[in-house]
């Protein structure tokens, strides 16, 4: 009867340690599944859509450097270590590496694109930023692209230098200086408008050899090529009102204002009005027709301020520094 007894304790014995056993490995297998995920396959996948995938199982990425690669595109993932299937636990590393794409390709075209386009695209495509050179053109705007070296559509390996030619826009038109010596300052004037030139600054010096009040001199030359709207400086034969009267003279500089009428049926009185250090004075005052343009000679022999009135309404301030 004892050894039934102990036949059987020694049976439940076997059972509880059995199931026991039981119950601890499958809590092991459960809890080791819930820590383990299936690696995804990544090759052939752009980095962002690699790191997504990865992130969303917990899974730490690391990038161990990038390739050129003939066939995957820039930016695409070439190799993974752990490999796709495998299993490992969350929070491990999956290593891979990155594509720079092919080694060589075809050179993209960016002709007739502006200069700045131009160097991102060749920035883009790893090319090196080769010559830059401009040039004039009657077909190209200013700042588009001519021509490309290499061609477009070229099988150019990465790393390469890329030669562009800029355009200047259209070759400016010139105009031969004419010469204004011995004529009127009005007749100056007038010929450097007709010449689609401009006035510059305008300075008097006294040759009594000479007739007053006519042009003496005068940059560029007589001859000159010159281009359009270029400024063209002036020196008038004409004493200062101090040599007049036998005291030391003072040569006269100055620069032409131009002040224009806005167009309208009444006549405007306009007034020019100097103020200076010393004094203050009215260098012009008339009434002037609708569209017409007044030309006035600001002194440039001391710093002053020229304000311009119409009809009385302070329209315009020109602040002037002497020379």
């Amino acid at each position: 009867m004892i050894a039934k007894i102990a036949k059987i304790s020694a049976l439940i014995l076997v059972f509880l340690m059995v199931a026991g056993a039981s119950a601890y490995l499958t809590l092991t297998l459960i809890i080791d599944s819930e820590d383990a995920v299936i690696v995804p396959d990544l090759v052939g996948k752009d980095v962002v859509s690699a790191l997504e995938m990865l992130t969303d199982l917990q899974l730490n990425t690391k990038v161990n450097g990038s390739e050129y690669s003939q066939l995957f595109p820039k930016n695409h993932v070439i190799f993974q270590e752990p490999e796709a299937g495998a299993e490992i636990k969350k929070d491990r590393d999956v290593r891979i590496i990155i594509s720079k794409g092919a080694k060589s390709i075809l050179m993209p075209n960016v002709v007739s694109l502006s200069e700045r386009q131009a160097r991102m695209i060749i920035e883009e495509n790893d090319f090196l930023q080769g010559n830059l050179t401009h040039t004039y053109s009657a077909e190209f705007e200013k700042d588009r692209v001519i021509v490309q070296v290499p061609n477009p559509g070229t099988l150019t390996p990465r790393g390469a230098p890329v030669d562009i030619l800029v355009s200047s826009g259209p070759r400016p038109v010139k105009y031969l200086m004419p010469d204004l010596h011995g004529q009127s300052f009005d007749q100056a004037v007038l010929k450097i408008e007709n010449t689609n030139l401009t006035v510059g600054n305008i300075r008097s010096r006294f040759d009594k050899k000479k007739s007053r009040n006519v042009i003496i001199n005068q940059g560029p030359p007589a001859g000159y090529s010159v281009a359009k709207s270029n400024p063209v400086d002036l020196i008038i034969n004409r004493p200062s009102p101090e040599s007049e009267t036998g005291r030391l003279r003072r040569p006269l500089y100055g620069s032409l204002l131009l002040h224009r009428i806005d167009s309208g049926f009444l006549k405007k009185r306009v007034r020019i009005e100097l103020e200076s250090t010393e004094a203050t004075t009215d260098i012009f005052d008339d009434y002037i027709k609708p569209g017409d343009e007044i030309w006035v000679l600001v002194p440039r022999d001391r710093d002053a301020a020229v304000y311009i009135y119409e009809d009385e309404n302070l329209v315009k301030t020109h602040l002037y520094e002497a020379w």
